[in-house]
């Protein structure tokens, strides 16, 4: 009876084993011939190694595995997509509740698995989006080129563009940080193939590499789009022309308009719009007219755009009378001007120092009934700010915020700078106490701006008082603000308040730096204060911000300046030992204090230990050597003398 079983089994066997045979005969693909793709062939021998990221396979080993079918279904990794399928098809479906009855299958899902789903869900987008979504988010795989390339085809023939847009984007992304080599539109062309799709996705993936700013991308898809006989958007090459002009890519940008003629994609104002500002950056102005004349043959009357580019174009040139005159066209041609026009043509008044002739350009505007915005204003302030107007300037600000017309950071700065311009402080601090009664946001930048010129023209208690007043307004100056005030008020030998200071960056969590040390350090030397200015070396080691050669000149000639050889020497070892930090010019300094009192012993002892520490003499410290001998010899020579007397 052994014998009997397990000859019938080994007999079962062999009849699976040919059922897996037949199988895998039936899996593989019958030759076919795509008229229109030819390029493919040489892509789909390489197709394989294009994936993002490799996730398992599971298709070889469900079927080279025949017992898998002795084995429950949740249980058969051969039966994985054809229960996620029946899950999907249900009503409610529900992945998450599945996950759990099939988690021993899960490791089976790979990219084949994947792709078998989503083929067999193409007339659902709904269920095939869910699938997707569940793989991504709820199982964290990464899928692969072909799996987004089929559900971009699926959403895409279904003409849910968004989310196909949306899927087309982030394989971009992942394409570029993951695998640069990958070309998309190879993908998209090889997995059409395979399931329902539509040549639209060819028109988004020129504007999804737009949108990522890859223009060269899109121009090559562009390009390749109309090599294999589709036809992009209008909207798709006006994206395109866009990308290409922000390049300034002018030649390219002629190219996909000449090639838009020969297929037969009729531009639309917006096209031209598009054609005239990369003109306008070309600065060929005979070209731009001949073009303008040919839009004009074909029926596009030029709007309020074009000649907004225009103008702007002349006037950035300097061309104001070319810019006027075209003004003058508009109203000719029934196209009124609007603000933007206006605002260019101030701006080139202004730019060639004609504020009034701007100004009354402004007031014509206004009675035409066009409101002014920010923008027009702050052209009207800029350029009476540069011409010292301060007083236009700050009226036209009263203007604005009477209008109801928000102010920015621009219109503050360009006003308080031209104060500053003129040496007028206290009008630009005046203003600032204005604008803040009227509810008026200040820019952190402009407060500090005004704090470091008044440390400049030594107000620090000024500078102080602003600080103090701005506070609570949620103010914190930044390291450089803090340096200034320090600096200043160091200058003005209030150290005292410059510690303080010190103390106050330190209790906002801001770290003193470098410059804030050596300024306090450098200002308690010269006070005959070398003392305090060590204790603050040794909070800033603490604090990790090591000394430099400037710190330790500025302690050593202070206690030489006190007359305190010792401790200078003490601490020119100190900052050799622990910084590997040589001055010769502290050395100097104490050689020299020596040399002045004539202690040759002392200064020879010095020598002596100085240059075993690593410290080498210069010409000047051999000055003061010799300067020392001499006084200690003169010294020795009017010894008796003085005796005598």
């Amino acid at each position: 009876m052994h014998r009997t079983s397990v000859h019938s089994f080994n007999q079962i066997l062999v009849v699976l084993t040919d059922s897996a045979s037949f199988m895998r005969s039936l899996s593989r693909p019958f030759p076919t011939i795509n008229f229109v793709f030819q390029s493919t062939c040489s892509f789909s021998s390489s197709c394989s190694s294009s994936f993002l990221q490799t996730l398992p396979d599971s298709e070889s080993k469900s079927i080279s595995k025949p017992l898998y079918q002795f084995l429950p279904q949740t249980r058969n990794p051969n039966n994985l997509v054809n229960l996620i399928c029946l899950n999907l098809k249900q009503e409610n479906a529900h992945l998450a509740l599945l996950q759990n009855d099939i988690k021993g299958l899960l490791p089976h899902l790979g990219a084949h698995e994947i792709s078998r789903v989503l083929l067999r869900c193409q007339s659902d987008f709904s269920s095939a989006l869910t699938f997707f979504n569940w793989v991504k988010s709820d199982l964290g795989l990464k899928p692969t080129t072909q799996n987004y390339c089929i559900i971009v085809h699926i959403l895409a023939w279904s003409r849910q563009l968004p989310q196909a847009m949306k899927f087309l984007s982030e394989l971009i992304e992942v394409a570029r940080d993951v695998s640069p080599n990958d070309d998309i539109f190879e993908s998209l062309i090889l997995y059409s193939e395979d399931c329902n799709w539509n040549p639209l996705v060819f028109d988004m993936l020129i504007k999804a590499y737009v949108k990522a700013n890859m223009i060269q991308e899109g121009f090559r898809t562009f390009s390749r789009t109309v090599e294999v006989g589709f036809v992009p958007s209008v909207i798709a090459c006006n994206r395109l022309l866009n990308g290409l002009v922000k390049l300034s890519w002018v030649d390219r940008c002629w190219d996909v308009y000449e090639e838009m003629g020969r297929i037969g994609i009729h531009p639309n104002a917006h096209t031209f719009n598009i054609l005239t500002h990369s003109l306008c950056k070309d600065l060929d102005v005979d070209k731009v007219n001949g073009f303008l004349e040919k839009m004009e043959e074909e029926g596009f009357i030029p709007d309020v755009v074009t000649y907004n580019t225009l103008i702007n174009s002349y006037c950035r040139k300097e061309r104001l009378e070319d810019a006027f005159y075209l003004y003058k066209i508009m109203y000719r041609r029934g196209v009124l001007p609007d603000l933007f026009s206006y605002t260019a043509l101030m701006n080139g008044l202004c730019k060639e120092g004609k504020v009034r002739e701007a100004h009354q350009l402004f007031h014509r505007m206004v009675h035409r009934g066009i409101t002014p915005d920010t923008m027009s204003y702050n052209t009207l302030i800029c350029g009476y700010c540069k011409e010292g107007k301060m007083q236009e300037s700050r009226s036209l600000l009263y203007e604005m915020i009477g209008n109801g017309v928000c102010t920015d950071c621009f219109t503050c700065q360009i006003i308080m700078e031209g104060y500053v311009k003129e040496g007028r402080l206290l009008s630009a601090l005046n203003l600032i106490v204005e604008l803040q009664r009227f509810g008026i946001q200040i820019s952190h930048d402009i407060y500090g701006h005004l704090m470091v010129r008044l440390c400049q023209e030594n107000r620090p208690f000024a500078a102080r008082s602003l600080l103090e007043r701005i506070s609570p307004y949620g103010y914190v100056p930044d390291i450089v603000v803090y340096n200034e005030l320090i600096e200043s008020l160091c200058k003005c030998n209030h150290v005292a308040d410059a510690l303080d200071l010190k103390s106050e960056m330190v209790t906002k969590n801001i770290k003193p730096n470098l410059n804030t040390y050596l300024t306090l350090i450098s200002c308690l030397s010269k006070i005959s204060r070398s003392m305090d200015g060590e204790s603050l070396v040794e909070e800033m080691v603490r604090f990790g911000v090591p000394p430099d050669p400037a710190i330790c000149r500025a302690l050593v000639t202070g206690y030489c300046k006190e007359r305190d050889a010792l401790k200078a020497e003490s601490l020119l070892g100190f900052f050799a030992k622990e910084f590997q930090i040589f001055d010769t010019e502290s050395y100097n300094a104490l050689v020299k204090v020596l040399s002045e009192n004539a202690d040759v012993a002392s200064l020879m002892q010095i020598q002596d230990r100085m240059q075993k520490m690593g410290y080498a003499p210069n010409s000047l410290t051999c000055k003061f050597v010799i300067d020392g001998l001499w006084k200690a010899t003169m010294l020795v020579k009017l010894k008796p003398n003085m005796e005598c007397v």
